[in-house]
């Protein structure tokens, strides 16, 4: 699993003030309720998005502007030498091209791409693995705090001209319409932004070539400093994790997609005390819990997410995984 800066998760909490127990919340994920914010300590991928799903059962209905709201509240300071390079940048073309390039320095599970169109900029953002109820409510996170940015750093009535996410509508769109400023699809074939060239060349209003220069050396040598984190056990749940919609997950394609030979595969993956199977079955129990958390979805949906052609088989798995039946657990919870 990748991480993700304690920053994040901290603004959650504060931005959703008194409708959770802050100090349970982050107590949840190891997080010192009265410490500093420091954007260098970081925290479990899946650790954050089970700290994001803690809030959302608190929270019920307002967790559906959470993320809108934790966007509008960030600030390129917060950021680092990141930030202050987002706001000396020439223009906004020049910051989110920055946050593509050195996103690395404070998350490990996304990557973002600026890709020129015909009907203008995508600013994408991928990020692999089981889209469960909190990966989704960071996703929205981000995407409103690249708006939220580059309202500060500009003329505050930008806004792009569409925006896409792959995950399911929420009850209303009101909420996501009404922050963008433009027409919000759920369901698409990617999570992006499609920006105006026109809004991305206007000057920013403390661009700066010289301290832009000073800035990027910087990043770059601290880019360099981080090795890659991923492992073959992460890429290989990464890749289990897309193909179980269309069922159960063959070695022999997973092991090309990375790169290997079968043979070679499943040694390294014994040279780690995992298994393919074991790996595919922890992906399928991490997908499946994820989905159970929010009810929009029916278990003959999770069942099929999962790579399960039959509701019943799903059962009989997720019983054997946890103890507990796929709707008794959705009741209850993993203690219940």
């Amino acid at each position: 699993m990748g991480e993700v800066t304690s920053l994040f998760a901290r603004k959650m909490v504060a931005v959703a003030g008194e409708a959770i127990d802050a100090r349970d919340v982050l107590n949840s994920v190891g997080l010192d309720p009265d410490g500093p914010w420091d954007p260098s300590v970081m925290l479990d991928e899946a650790v954050y998005y089970d700290m994001l799903e803690l809030m959302a059962t608190q929270m019920g209905d307002a967790t559906t502007s959470l993320p809108l709201r934790v966007g509008d509240t960030m600030r390129p300071d917060e950021y680092g030498a990141l930030g202050l390079a987002w706001k000396a940048a020439p223009n906004l073309l020049g910051s989110f091209s920055r946050v593509a390039r050195y996103a690395r320095l404070w998350t490990s599970i996304v990557q973002y791409e600026v890709r020129d169109t015909d009907q203008g900029v995508l600013f994408i953002e991928d990020r692999k693995g089981a889209r469960r109820l909190g990966m989704r409510l960071s996703i929205e996170a981000d995407l409103a705090s690249g708006v939220s940015l580059g309202r500060q750093v500009t003329d505050s009535s930008f806004a792009p001209r569409a925006v896409h996410f792959m995950h399911p509508s929420p009850q209303t769109v009101r909420h996501h319409e009404a922050f963008f400023g433009c027409p919000v699809y759920f369901g698409s074939d990617m999570d992006a932004m499609l920006l105006s060239k026109e809004s991305l060349l206007r000057p920013n209003l403390l661009g700066d070539p010289g301290i832009t220069q000073f800035l990027v050396s910087h990043l770059d040598q601290e880019l360099a400093e981080i090795k890659d984190e991923d492992t073959l056990e992460d890429k290989t749940k990464n890749a289990i994790a897309r193909a179980l919609s269309e069922g159960f997950p063959k070695v022999d394609d997973v092991a090309r997609g990375l790169g290997l030979s079968v043979r070679s595969f499943h040694r390294r993956l014994s040279e780690n005390g995992v298994s393919f199977r074991a790996l595919t079955e922890d992906t399928q129990r991490e997908i499946a819990v994820g989905m159970l958390r929010d009810h929009r979805y029916s278990l003959s949906e999770i069942a099929f997410m999962t790579g399960f052609s039959e509701q019943s088989a799903f059962s009989r798995a997720f019983k054997r995984w946890t103890g507990k039946t796929p709707a008794t657990y959705r009741k209850h919870g993993p203690n219940g």
